[in-house]
């Protein structure tokens, strides 16, 4: 966590937010102020699942025997009125 934050006020906030989010994106905290006085602070989503691409979730899946039947694939296209 930054030492400090960078502090914009509302006027340069909405100019470069684009600038902000990116920032902010890199791990950094932003806090926006009123006249002076701070009133918000941007800071970083943690991300809950970090999948990093195909296989992320290899061994924590678990399938019904039947995922792919003509049964379940029917079911499956009646629910989204395709059948």
């Amino acid at each position: 966590m930054p030492e400090t934050s960078a502090q914009f006020n509302i006027h340069d906030a909405k100019t470069n937010l684009s600038r902000i989010i990116e920032r902010v994106e890199h791990g950094e905290e932003i806090i926006i102020s009123r006249a002076g006085t701070p009133v918000a602070k941007v800071i970083p989503l943690n991300r809950r699942v970090d999948r990093v691409g195909r296989g992320s979730l290899a061994g924590q899946l678990v399938m019904a025997e039947d995922w792919d039947s003509p049964e379940v694939n029917e079911l499956i296209a009646r629910d989204f009125g395709l059948a």
